[in-house]
């Protein structure tokens, strides 16, 4: 399988071509680095603990998930939502889907008293929680959104988006099941329109809901033309998934002898780690499509060297103090990436340097922007070489060698400090701007 697949990578990327040849040249990568990214093991590894979660969490997100609809004169749309969803479980699926429905109706979050309800409300922010640590895995992220900005994300996410999803799957089982609908279905062609849409409005909303995660979740800038590729593809997988899992289901009679009533129990979970690897992979793809310049042989760019370190960092602070001074709207760091021409990863580690160091900060709605910290007058160009080149700075050492090496390099960023003496940001780029 290695030798194949290495074989298959020279093939790949071995030239480049047009026309037809270089649009299945360009699918071919696309299946190739998410295989690639799927035989590593992060995804795999980041569905089973959300599989953990959620056995953890779906309980009380269900019953803040009720208590808002029934709020709302909308409760009753949470069956027919378990339902579809433990539909591939078989026959089972709709006891399953009736003891979870009483369970919840029967819930009184009143008894549990403020610690209970900090716990229930805790068991659900996880999930989602883990959800967005999952998504900004794949899209290169290390940092988070502030606390702040996620608690009032992941309540509206927990508010809102039950009435949403929820209510549109109640209403769509309710129009399609009216009296007006059985009667046209009893006159042609309307009878098979009406069929045709009742198999396509389960792949409609399930694409809608991966579409909207993958595009709010992130913490990034997701276009809507990424995100919907990814919605796309996971909505269809989703669908079809569901179909040959029910199929196993039926045929897995050994599992039923074997494990008794505790099979059920199984296929849940297995079901549940394929729905979370079909919601992965399709925001893997999301990814992919907004990045093509990701699409190389391996996921991981080689470190950048001290010079290629030094070279990003002030590239980053000057185009970000050239617009700034200018007046245009701000950067982005993906725009900063195709700006100068480096790997979206060491574009990313240069501008957490810069924040750390008190010289960038994130503005913008969705805090997707960057601009100076302080003013480009403060700042100059010596502090800034020495703060591009210094990263965490340099072990403690107390032998002799070690101190004269630090010497070394101190010696060396001094001479650069006297050569430009107070030479500022601002005064350097109004010097370009001359030339």
């Amino acid at each position: 399988m290695k030798r194949y697949l290495l074989r298959l990578r020279e093939q790949l990327w071995a030239h480049e071509s047009t026309g037809r040849r270089h649009r299945g040249i360009r699918l071919g990568r696309y299946a190739f680095v998410m295989l690639r990214d799927l035989l590593e093991g992060q995804l795999t590894m980041r569905a089973m603990s959300l599989v953990y979660t959620t056995l953890l969490s779906i309980v009380p997100l269900l019953a803040l998930a009720f208590s808002v609809l029934k709020a709302l004169g909308a409760h009753n749309a949470i069956e027919p939502f378990l339902a579809e969803f433990l539909a591939p479980l078989g026959p089972q699926a709709a006891e399953l889907t009736q003891k979870i429905v009483s369970f919840i109706e029967k819930m009184q979050v009143g008894v549990l008293g403020s610690l209970g309800v900090a716990l229930l409300f805790w068991s659900a922010l996880s999930l989602i929680q883990k959800v967005e640590s999952a998504f900004n895995f794949v899209w290169r992220i290390e940092r988070p959104r502030p606390l702040s900005q996620r608690l009032g994300d992941y309540f509206a996410v927990l508010t809102v988006g039950p009435v949403l999803m929820f209510s549109a799957v109640g209403i769509t089982a309710s129009v399609l099941n009216s009296s007006v609908i059985a009667d046209l279905k009893e006159y042609e062609p309307f009878g098979y329109l009406i069929y045709l849409v009742g198999r396509l409005v389960p792949y409609v909303l399930i694409i809608f809901v991966f579409t909207f995660l993958y595009n709010y979740v992130p913490n990034t800038r997701v276009r809507i033309k990424a995100a919907l590729v990814g919605g796309i593809f996971a909505g269809i997988a989703w669908q079809t998934g569901s179909l040959l899992f029910a199929s196993f289901v039926a045929g897995a009679t050994n599992y039923n002898a074997v494990y008794s009533s505790f099979a059920i129990l199984i296929f849940l979970l297995i079901w549940i780690y394929v729905g979370w690897m079909i919601l992965l992979l399709g925001c893997q793809l999301a990814f992919y499509v907004q990045h093509p310049e990701q699409l190389r042989q391996h996921r991981t760019p080689k470190l950048p060297s001290g010079r290629q370190s030094e070279y990003v960092t002030l590239m980053v602070m000057a185009l970000t103090g050239h617009r700034y001074a200018s007046g245009e709207p701000a950067y982005t760091q993906d725009e900063l990436g195709h700006a100068i021409g480096a790997e979206t990863e060491h574009v990313r580690r240069a501008v957490d340097h810069l924040i750390f160091n008190g010289l960038l900060v994130e503005a913008g709605k969705a805090r997707t922007q960057l601009l100076p910290a302080v003013d480009l007058s403060a700042i100059t160009v010596a502090r800034l070489w020495t703060i591009a080149r210094t990263g965490s700075g340099l072990p403690t050492a107390r032998n002799p060698l070690a101190r004269a090496t630090r010497q070394l390099i101190d010696q060396a960023e001094a001479d650069f400090a006297e050569r430009h003496g107070s030479l500022t940001l601002r005064e350097w780029l109004q010097r370009q701007g001359e030339a």
